[in-house]
């Protein structure tokens, strides 16, 4: 009877503020510091180049609106907006940045000097407040969504409140410093004369603080529910590097196949199951005497490292690691699924177990270490399989299938081989990838033995 069990919380992301900040997240989870940084640096690029796309549609647009060499003059403007995306993206970065800041700030002085003080080079002689009836503060939505794809939420919030400060406080110095002409405005009383309100709309030097106000308060709508928006982007993003490093960490437990069976449905091994599937034993020959004088570090050092390589070959044959056993493992092949070359896929693990074992004592001899022998035993077979347990479940592999394989293991020593596989297993291979299989090259057979467990004497193949 063999078992592998685990169990690793989880949480959604509306639980996120109830276990910790992103703060948090961010600083102790890996994962999140890579999922930001991948986002930022894509957020990045997708932003610049739709920063180029917007401004290169502007540039072209202006022209149709004012067949003017004055024009030129905000395609400068345009140019040295396109220059500071290029800086955008290579200061960007996770976390504060006072140069991301800074360019952002430049992003929004040159808007609003772009919108809002006078064209030198314009040869009509209007008020300054007029440039006001041209609705450019439209221009500063480019920005805000841009800014949507690489930046977090406190900095879309940061550029909004700065854009309606700059705004403002550039209708303040307008209203202040602006050249006006009140001929015009009295021009235009006598001619409408009657209509007091419809003067003071079209007045060319008023500069409509009503109007101001209204823009400022529909950017400010937008740039919180732009903020909100990214904010729950960023926290399912949070959420789902969180999903990540538990779905890693599962993976240091079981093998592949069984965490992509638990990541696709809720109960994936709660249903009792009964079918063949391969068992593997391996372990060190002598392991007991080769650690009794050596200091316990060195001891765990060499488990963990033959470990690594016997699990390596088991996730590269598709096979799931069950436990481990001091200095061996178990292994089964076609859980929680059968496979079509369950049998085929153990027996070539077993293979290239020994092939990594002596690539390792290659590797301790020139250490000055002394090698190490592995045996195998795999059997083929009938199991039960299905979760055990109330609460903290433990996935079972369970039936005389497991107790043969042990018994195939211990028998190597008898028979003075590395791996030992009974006839079930040579006979499923043979179903599975024909007689002519790569992984039946070298067997031996042997006759008649007696496995403890079985009523009837089992022959066997040898490595």
């Amino acid at each position: 009877m063999a078992d592998t069990s685990g169990s690793l919380p989880t949480f959604t992301a509306e639980d996120l503020p109830e276990r910790m900040t992103e703060a948090d997240l961010v600083e102790q989870n890996k994962y999140t510091r890579d999922a930001l940084e991948r986002h930022k640096r894509e957020g990045l690029e997708l932003a610049t180049k739709a920063r180029w796309v917007a401004l290169s549609v502007i540039a072209v647009l202006l022209p149709f609106l004012n067949p003017s060499w004055e024009m030129l003059y905000y395609h400068i403007l345009l140019a040295l907006m396109a220059i500071n995306g290029w800086f955008l993206r290579r200061v960007g970065r996770v976390g504060r940045s006072s140069a991301e800041l800074f360019c952002i700030f430049v992003d929004i002085a040159l808007m609003t000097f772009a919108l809002v003080f006078p064209n030198p080079f314009m040869v009509n002689d209007w008020p300054d407040p007029m440039v006001y009836r041209f609705e450019n503060f439209l221009y500063f939505f480019v920005i805000l969504t841009g800014g949507t794809l690489a930046f977090s939420w406190k900095t879309i919030m940061a550029l909004g409140h700065w854009t309606v400060t700059m705004w403002l406080i550039a209708a303040l110095l307008m209203w202040w410093l602006g050249a006006t002409d009140p001929e015009l405005s009295g021009a235009l009383s006598l001619a409408l004369t009657g209509q007091e309100a419809m003067a003071k709309l079209l007045d060319p030097n008023a500069m409509n603080f009503d109007i101001r106000a209204q823009e400022i308060v529909v950017f400010l709508i937008c740039t919180y529910t732009l903020a909100l928006c990214v904010r729950r982007f960023n926290r399912l993003l949070l959420s789902n590097a969180s999903l990540e490093r538990e779905r890693a960490n599962l993976s240091r437990y079981f093998s592949p196949n069984v965490v992509e069976e638990l990541s696709r449905n809720d109960e994936p091994l709660k249903a009792i199951r009964n079918h063949n599937v391969a068992v593997l034993f391996v372990d060190i020959v002598g392991f007991t005497h080769l650690a009794a004088d050596r200091h316990p570090q060195e001891v765990i050092k060499t488990l963990r490292r033959f470990h690594g390589r016997m699990e390596a070959e088991v996730f590269a044959h598709d096979g799931t690691l069950d436990k481990y056993l001091g200095d061996g493992l178990m292994a089964t092949f076609g859980t929680p699924m059968a496979g079509e070359k369950d049998a085929t896929n153990a027996l070539s693990c077993a293979k290239a177990m020994i092939q990594a074992v002596s690539q390792y004592n290659y590797e301790r001899v020139r250490g000055g270490e002394p090698p190490i022998k592995a045996s195998i035993g795999v059997h083929y077979g009938p199991v039960v399989l299905g979760d055990i347990g109330a609460n903290r479940l433990e996935y079972a592999v369970i039936g005389n299938t497991v107790n043969v394989a042990n018994r195939l293991e211990k028998l190597t020593r008898d028979l003075e081989v590395q791996i030992v596989v009974s006839d079930h297993l040579r006979g499923q291979v043979i179903k599975e990838s024909g007689e002519d299989s790569p992984a039946l090259a070298g067997l031996t057979r042997h006759g008649g033995q007696a496995i403890r467990g079985l009523d009837k004497a089992l022959a066997v193949w040898t490595v």
